[in-house]
């Protein structure tokens, strides 16, 4: 065995073991001022008819383009607090302690929570 070989093993783990972190990503959310929010910074909301734990988005068509759903690339994985569940349309969003995230249309930036309290039904999503 010459020394190239043991070099290019341990090369070729160390890249496995990288390739693996990077799948396991932490999701897309963050806290600012107290409540979470998406990778660009725009707040995250909770809607009362979805029951944690579930799996399912009860905020489907009509409903989710007023209200878009935190969406999960196919390699995000899910730990933690943080899961990922299956939509209707066969689409990926994430869920925090069980409860899936969304998007106010209305809100135009971050730090915008116009959501809170529509219809007495959503909520921004806390820590």
């Amino acid at each position: 065995m010459t020394l190239k070989s043991p070099a290019l093993f341990i090369a070729s783990v160390t890249l496995a073991i990288l390739a693996g972190c990077a799948s396991m990503a932490s999701a897309p959310v963050k806290v600012s001022d107290g409540v979470l929010v998406g990778p660009s910074g725009m707040t995250l909301y909770t809607f009362d008819k979805d029951v944690a734990g579930s799996s399912k988005s009860t905020c489907n068509g009509p409903c989710a383009a007023n209200w878009p759903p935190l969406a999960a690339n196919p390699s995000d994985s899910a730990h933690g607090d943080y899961s990922i569940i299956t939509r209707d349309d066969g689409s990926k969003q994430w869920a925090v302690k069980g409860k899936p995230v969304y998007y106010w249309i209305k809100d135009s930036k971050p730090g915008d929570k116009t959501g809170d309290g529509v219809n007495k039904v959503w909520q921004v999503a806390k820590p």
